[in-house]
């Protein structure tokens, strides 16, 4: 059960502490407090955990400070979307916004691999109305002789080119907690140039020790992408590690599940569980085109693989999309053949455009029905 307190409520309130002192009371149930700073107020959750069947939602209604109870129904119990449950589906992060009602493009460099083409992506991307990219630091790799990654070296330049070009929050996947420090020298280095959304790779969805640590930071939202053969659930739980240490600014991705089934393409594409995550969860969804597909393959139309299954993505609700662009692909350390060329991203975003337009319009229709066939 979930006790959601008046806006603003101060912990050192008679309120709070006679709150806290009757719930003291239950027995086998024990509290878990989380607090969200916002912009205009702080909203503070209480999680009571263990038997709760017993209570009765409208005596937790009455107590002082509770504006509102939600009853825990689902396996994921912070980020689950439970019955009567209305609390936001969406952050705000370094002056952006990230919902289920939103969608963000982070196109950029897979992998970090000049100055050069660094500043190159970022200027490509203020020229288009752009504030948001991936940037690749850190690459787990599947051969311990490819590129991993320059690592901290490349953080100050990359975080300075993204002040310099106005870009708002950098997606930058970590595989170490070390990371986490030197991504916070950096930034503190740069006087705060940008902001980062620190992402978790397939490989290490079910690090748990490593997510435990990441949740427990809440400076910096989190990408966690689909974990490699294992189901959606067991992805699911693996944000709700993030959510239970306390960061519930989680974005979950969907990049494609590792199967031979997706052949031709890199992975098959599992882009049909966009609406699935956003029925059982409050999260925002990500799909990862460039991932799943693997390519630069276009179907006989002239569209790009990548293309059409972003369309897919976007067209059935999609919130995000973290898709590769490069100047020169062959050049690139890691994934080149996958990567857009700069020039195709205006033509990328228009075609992304018509998909959310085209989820918009169904959303319409969908209310438009519902008011002519009430139940």
């Amino acid at each position: 059960m979930i006790l959601v307190l008046i806006p603003d409520t101060r912990t050192e309130s008679s309120e709070y502490k006679q709150l806290m002192a009757h719930l003291a009371n239950f027995p086998n149930i024990s509290t878990r407090i989380h607090s969200e700073i916002g912009a205009e107020h702080t909203l503070t959750e209480v999680y009571l955990i263990g038997n709760t069947n017993a209570l009765s939602i409208e005596e937790m209604r009455s107590l002082p400070c509770v504006d509102r109870v939600v009853r825990i129904s689902e396996d994921y119990r912070v980020l689950g979307r439970h019955k009567n449950d209305d609390r936001p589906t969406h952050f705000d992060y370094n002056g952006v916004r990230f919902g289920q009602d939103t969608l963000n493009v982070f196109a950029g460099l897979c992998a970090v691999d000049t100055l050069e083409h660094v500043e190159a992506m970022m200027k490509t991307l203020r020229g288009l109305g752009q504030s948001c990219t991936r940037m690749g630091a850190y690459k787990p790799r599947t051969s311990p002789y490819s590129f991993q990654g320059h690592g901290k070296n490349c953080l100050p330049y990359v975080f300075d080119l993204a002040g310099k070009y106005d870009i708002k929050v950098i997606a930058m996947e970590i595989t170490h907690e070390s990371h986490l420090e030197e991504i916070r020298e950096a930034l503190h280095q740069t006087g705060g140039a940008t902001g980062v959304m620190l992402q978790i790779g397939t490989r290490n969805t079910q690090n748990f020790e490593l997510l435990k640590i990441v949740g427990r930071q809440q400076e910096f939202p989190v990408l966690i992408k689909r974990g490699f053969g294992i189901t959606l659930d067991e992805s699911l739980n693996a944000a709700e590690y993030l959510a239970s240490e306390g960061n519930r600014k989680v974005i979950f991705a969907l990049r494609g599940m590792k199967t031979n089934m997706g052949d031709p393409h890199r992975n098959f594409v599992d882009f049909a569980h966009v609406p699935v995550v956003k029925r059982l969860t409050r999260m925002p969804v990500c799909i990862d085109p460039s991932h799943s597909v693997g390519t630069r393959a276009c179907s006989p139309d002239g569209i790009f693989d990548v293309m059409h299954v972003t369309a897919q993505g976007v067209i059935a609700g999609a919130n995000m999309v973290l898709v590769d662009f490069h100047p020169a692909p062959c050049k690139a350390l890691v994934d080149g053949p996958q990567a857009m060329l700069f020039k195709e991203l205006p033509y990328f975003l228009e075609d992304v455009q018509i998909a959310r337009e085209a989820y918009l319009q169904r959303v319409t229709l969908t209310e438009q029905y519902k008011v002519a066939n009430p139940e």
